[in-house]
């Protein structure tokens, strides 16, 4: 193999790589936002109130 065409395989590896470590950024850093949101969701769900009675009708 000739060094041009063993400098342009290295490149595309590298170009590969650095693709793959951006998604792999933008994916950890949805998933920290997803988790983020559910944990608000379940800070304002308790509503100690809710449950502590039960009406029943026959």
């Amino acid at each position: 193999m000739d060094i041009a065409a063993l400098s342009m395989a290295l490149s595309q590896m590298n170009v590969r790589t650095e693709a793959n470590v951006s998604i792999m950024k933008k994916t950890i850093d949805q998933a920290e936002t997803n988790g983020r949101d559910v944990v608000k969701m379940l800070e304002q769900s308790v509503q100690p109130h809710i449950g502590s009675s039960l009406d029943i009708k026959i």
